[in-house]
């Protein structure tokens, strides 16, 4: 709020030079950047695309990412990123959840919860106010599936987030009847 408001306020100024508190000093290219801090500070996407974040145990759910990726494809996404969050860079990873309009949340349970990473991954996001974004879950589980609750008590603290149904379960491995729910969900998360 602070920023959207401060930009209004600079929008009547002959800007020549920005200098903020963390980062360099802005001599070029100025409009660019204050087109940036609207984005950024305004919570809105930068892009047209799907960022899909996994965390796997065994690799059968970073599987399941990597075919939804190539179905997302085929069915025209014009954009589709992917990051295993337990091995990629989590500073990149939180910045991809940013820039694109729609995310996918891809984890295994764990102990009856989510698997680690995908956890600290939507603890960054939440302190970071993430919001204004649809949202697929695919969660992983043999016996007892816990992922997918968990992911959802993180998401519904954050703002505007759109749920995309099917939430997706698979069951140690991708089956007919799982892959059919993610072709759903790709459709469903492509539906403007």
């Amino acid at each position: 709020m602070q920023v959207q408001s401060l930009l209004k306020k600079a929008a009547t100024l002959d800007i020549k030079m920005i200098c903020p508190l963390h980062g360099p000093i802005l001599k070029e290219n100025l409009e660019h950047y204050i087109n940036k801090y609207d984005i950024w500070s305004s919570y809105k996407p930068e892009d047209d695309g799907v960022f899909i974040a996994y965390a796997s145990i065994h690799g059968n759910t970073a599987n399941a990412a990597k075919e939804l990726k190539q179905i997302l494809e085929e069915k025209g996404a014009k954009k589709v990123t992917i990051a295993d969050l337990a091995r990629d860079d989590m500073a990149e990873a939180i910045e991809d959840a940013f820039r694109y309009d729609k995310m996918i949340l891809a984890s295994s349970s764990y102990n009856f919860e989510v698997f680690p990473p995908m956890d600290q991954f939507l603890r960054h996001l939440k302190g970071k106010n993430y919001q204004n974004r649809k949202i697929g879950i695919i969660e992983n589980g043999t016996w007892a599936p816990s992922a997918a609750r968990c992911i959802r008590e993180i998401v519904d603290q954050m703002k505007d987030i759109e749920i995309c149904e099917p939430i997706v379960t698979i069951r140690s491995r991708l089956n007919n009847e799982s892959r059919e729910k993610l072709n759903i969900l790709a459709e469903n998360i492509l539906k403007k």
